[in-house]
């Protein structure tokens, strides 16, 4: 029999032996394993603390999140770390729009990982640059008196001129000297501006009529309580009646030299969006005598009279640039003499109605646009009515910078001194046209048409005035200017001989 096969009691030990050393081996592997994930985790949340200790203001530092009193206990993490538990507190939140950022670790913010930043307005990191002040247009600094400015001009020009009435041609050279001044108060409150305007003349050869004239207008504007505006006005104005004026004296080597006086009041006031205006105006006219041909003179002291006028005019502010208005007008007009050198009483009444529309675009267009009906009649039942329909306007339009257009259109009643006559309706068009050429030169170009239209029944015809004229100022500095004038007047008449004007002068104008 074969033998048995023989074991040993070695044999299990060995074997226990090798699987306790395998036991061992492999936890001790675990144990350094566990150790080294714990420290890479202790690491990253050191890394991820300081960054976020670095993204609070400068003021804030890592001894100050973990010196701030408070116990010192550690608390369990969800990372199976110690954590303080008023870190959470102490870190800055993330907003959900940067969730990725837990996996990248960046803090950064929008606007820096943004390849294209934005960029600041110019307006942001450039100062407003200011418009260089044009010599045309600088206002010169005036003479302070007490709590007024005063701002006076004198020119001095040499002109010529020539006048063609149907076959008869004058010319003349002469001098002209215009003043002007105007006076402002410096008040916080209130204001009072006083402006005047004066020219004199003086033929150096030739032969022809002189024109001097002179005016001075004050304006006191009361700023009332309740939204009321008050003004108180009063002017005076001289000047010499034109040779081509329908009253003027035939074969007369001076006509008659008119004064003027005038004096007026009104009151505005907002009632919300309703706007009233109430004035009153008188006027004074007085007429020297003429002096004839033959060097007698003419008496023209019938021709004085006084005008009272009252007018009324309610607004509707549909916005601050747009404001509809009606307005009404009576007026009242006496003669000094109950009837003229010819007989006529020519005392009387006027009536006036319209309807318009303020505009106030500011620099661009401002002004008004009126349409209505006036009528005129006298007391001397020879005398015939006059009525019209009436179109008024006023606008200043800039179209570009530094060019103004002034429109003005003026439809009026004209009574006459010729006997039998009541007088004439008169629509006038003046178009002015400023252009700043260079900053220190202006170009000025003047065009006007007027029409005078008189009654069917009148032994005068109708008659249209037209004017044109251009000039150039030339700004040397803000106290001296040179101005140059070109100008032409032609006088067409239905019946009779149209007469002609020609003008030009070259003259100084020192400012203050």
């Amino acid at each position: 029999m074969g033998q048995p096969k023989q074991t040993s009691s070695v044999t299990p030990l060995r074997a226990m032996s090798r699987a306790v050393t395998f036991a061992a081996f492999g936890g001790l592997l675990l144990s350094q394993t566990a150790a080294l994930a714990q420290s890479a985790s202790q690491q990253l949340a050191t890394t991820a603390n300081s960054r976020s200790t670095v993204s609070q203001d400068n003021t804030t530092n890592a001894a100050a999140a973990f010196d701030d009193g408070t116990d010192d206990t550690a608390t369990p993490a969800t990372n199976g770390t110690t954590a303080n538990p008023d870190d959470a507190a102490q870190r800055p939140a993330i907003p959900d729009a940067q969730a990725g950022d837990d996996i990248t670790g960046s803090i950064l913010d929008e606007d820096i990982r943004r390849l294209n930043t934005r960029e600041a307005p110019i307006d942001e990191t450039l100062p407003r640059r200011r418009a260089a002040e044009s010599a045309s247009t600088a206002e010169t600094p005036g003479i302070p008196i007490g709590t007024f400015v005063l701002r006076p001009s004198v020119t001095q020009s040499i002109n010529t001129e020539t006048t063609k009435d149907g076959s008869t041609t004058q010319r003349r050279a002469f001098l002209e000297t215009d003043a002007a001044a105007t006076l402002t108060s410096d008040w916080s409150r209130h204001q009072l501006t006083v402006t005047s305007a004066g020219a004199w003349q003086r033929n150096i050869s030739g032969e022809g009529e002189e024109q001097p004239s002179f005016k001075v207008n004050g304006d006191l504007r009361l700023d009332l309580p309740d939204d009321t505006v008050a003004h108180l006005t009063a002017g005076y104005n001289f000047y010499r009646e034109d040779t081509d004026d329908p009253d003027a004296i035939a074969n007369a080597t001076q006509q008659s030299d008119v004064q003027e006086f005038s004096a007026g009041a009104s009151v505005q006031r907002d009632f919300g969006i309703l706007r009233g205006t109430t004035a009153l105006a008188l006027t004074r006219s007085i007429y020297s005598d003429a002096t004839l041909t033959n060097g007698t003179t003419v008496a023209l002291s019938d021709r004085d009279q006084t005008t009272g006028t009252l007018r009324g005019r309610v607004g509707y502010e549909l916005s601050p640039a747009l404001i509809p208005f009606i307005e009404a007008t009576v007026g009242r007009t006496l003669y000094d003499e109950t009837r003229d050198s010819a007989g006529y009483e020519r005392s009387g009444h006027s009536y006036g109605a319209k309807a318009g529309v303020e505009v106030d675009l500011g620099e661009k267009l401002k002004g008004e646009v009126g349409v209505g009906y006036e009528m005129a009649n006298f007391e001397d039942s020879r005398l015939s009515s006059i009525d019209t329909a009436t179109l008024d306007a006023s606008l200043l339009w800039s179209p570009i910078r530094g060019t103004d257009v002034n429109l003005d259109l003026q439809t009026s009643i004209q009574p006459s001194t010729t006997a039998g006559e009541s007088g004439y309706v008169s629509h006038a068009l003046t178009t002015t046209v400023t252009h700043q050429l260079r900053d220190n030169l202006v170009g000025t170009m003047i065009g006007g048409v007027t029409w005078r239209d008189y009654p069917t029944d009148s032994t005068i015809n109708d008659e249209l005035v037209y004017t044109a004229a251009t000039g150039l100022t030339w700004n040397i500095n803000r106290y001296l200017d040179l101005t140059s004038t070109l100008g032409y007047e032609l006088t067409a008449r239905k019946e009779g001989t149209d007469s002609q004007q020609w003008r030009a002068g070259v003259g100084l104008k020192l400012k203050r």
